[in-house]
């Protein structure tokens, strides 16, 4: 089962489209190959655009195949990139996440994001559970999901190996979209 996601979504200041092979050096350059924008994510602080490269290629192909939704988020007023938000679908169950470039934090955007991104999974056919988790140090996260109406399900012991930490199981929280 896919998702019927549209691949043009708009907020009252920002454009997400579907990720593609185009937007490549922009995400390299405005997060993914930044330490402090990749600590709490789950890939490996990008070295090169090679690297950038192949990750595009899984979006591309996971679009394609149902199991990854991942979209650009611009700047409605001059285009430039900003961050990424992806959908993991698996039969039903719905992970998800964004990056968004340190230069952009603190304005807002990634609360505007997550509230228009549920608003759009939670009406998908067949979608019975949307859900993420978030290391317990990552306060302006669950800030954010707990404005955009995410409910905090459980406390997750060393939980998972971020590599961008040293691999070291963390506490993570786990949260949820009330259906």
């Amino acid at each position: 089962m896919k998702l019927n996601l549209p691949e043009r979504i708009e907020t009252d200041r920002l454009v997400l489209s579907r990720l593609s092979y185009e937007d490549a050096e922009e995400l390299f350059y405005a997060y993914a190959s930044k330490p402090e924008a990749t600590r709490f994510m789950s890939w490996p602080t990008h070295q090169s655009l090679k690297d950038t490269r192949s990750f595009l290629d899984y979006a591309v192909r996971g679009w394609k195949e149902g199991m990854d939704y991942s979209f650009s988020i611009r700047l409605k007023d001059n285009h430039r990139l900003i961050g990424s938000f992806g959908f993991l679908h698996d039969e039903g169950k719905v992970q998800f996440g964004y990056i968004f470039s340190p230069t952009q934090w603190g304005r807002g955007y990634a609360t505007e994001v997550c509230r228009k991104m549920m608003s759009v999974v939670k009406h998908q056919e067949g979608v019975y559970r949307i859900f993420t988790f978030v290391d317990v140090e990552n306060k302006p996260s669950i800030n954010v999901l707990l404005k955009s109406g995410l409910v905090e399900e459980a406390k997750l012991i060393k939980w998972f190996r971020f590599v961008n930490q040293g691999n070291e199981p963390k506490d993570c929280i786990l949260f949820r979209l009330s259906l």
